[in-house]
């Protein structure tokens, strides 16, 4: 009989722990299409298996690019990485392992979860979310802190601007919270391809999404959010500041990086912002005051 079942491919990166949130932005930023981290029953100190699934690998030089750049922007030594490997793996496997282990996520007011799972807490509002890739999903930091931000901030009516939309997921907890004029960006084609997927399994496909950066010509809208990392965030802080009319939002930012995003505010004479923390990132929450 032949064999029939579909081959992927996975990229093995053997990391020390610490390095492990790096390794998987790195992989993120590579595409894949699921992670997994292998820590069970390892002791203390000893590297860790971190996976990534692809269709079709990416090239061994970009691969170690990403990775390289990865660690410097988390501030970490290249020598915490000691080996990248690749093999093949059979369909079955990863996507099993997703829908065994992912299970909903209570983020503030929100509940993500995948389309299989059914949640029932009328007390919040939930996502759905396909697993196409791990950040996104509301399992990151990042997220979890622009979430809660959102459902503490927004204000139903309120214009969105998603800078660096990725799945879609916070442009959709906005349109869940009433938000019926948004626009998502992100130069990555993909990532727009899988958000507005996720926004029409959402039922809320009028977002309006587009493939490329953010532009000097677009509107102000009332909430700006901007999940990116902070080398990204502070060359467009000035335009970032300039489409916003209430209130912007970034994160991607380590707290190590809390000084650097703190000067490039008050370079800009901005002084009424607050920080949220979770785990090692931030979220900074930019209140804009009204001009007279």
């Amino acid at each position: 009989m032949t064999n029939t079942k579909k081959i992927w491919f996975a990229l093995d990166v053997i990391a020390h722990g610490e390095a492990s949130e790096a390794v998987e932005f790195a992989l993120n930023e590579l595409e894949s299409l699921g992670t997994e981290i292998d820590s069970l029953r390892k002791p203390k100190g000893e590297p860790l298996a971190m996976t990534g699934f692809f269709e079709q690998l990416p090239d061994a030089e970009v691969v170690d690019e990403t990775i390289a750049e990865a660690l410097r922007i988390y501030g970490l030594s290249p020598d915490l990485v000691k080996e990248t490997r690749t093999r093949e793996v059979e369909e079955t496997d990863w996507l099993a392992e997703w829908k065994k282990y992912w299970k909903p996520t209570v983020i503030g007011r929100f509940v993500i979860a995948p389309p299989w799972e059914t949640v029932d807490d009328p007390e919040r509002i939930v996502i759905q979310i396909e697993p196409n890739m791990a950040f996104g999903t509301g399992t990151h930091d990042t997220t979890k802190l622009c979430l809660k931000a959102i459902g503490e901030n927004y204000v139903s009516g309120q214009t969105v601007l998603d800078v660096g939309t990725g799945t879609g997921i916070l442009a959709i907890a906005a349109a869940k919270l009433g938000a019926t004029t948004l626009f998502a960006c992100d130069t990555d084609e993909d990532s727009i391809k899988i958000a507005r997927e996720n926004a029409v399994l959402n039922q809320v496909d009028w977002i309006e999404f587009a493939d490329g950066p953010l532009t000097a010509d677009a509107p102000v809208y009332d909430l700006v959010i901007a999940n990116l990392t902070v080398d990204v965030i502070v060359p467009i802080l000035y335009l970032l500041l300039a489409k916003t009319g209430s209130i912007l939002l970034l994160s991607g930012i380590l707290e190590t990086q809390k000084p650097i995003i703190t000067e490039a505010l008050q370079g800009s004479q901005i002084s009424n912002f607050t920080f949220e923390t979770s785990g090692e990132w931030i979220s900074v929450l930019v209140k804009k005051e009204k001009e007279l």
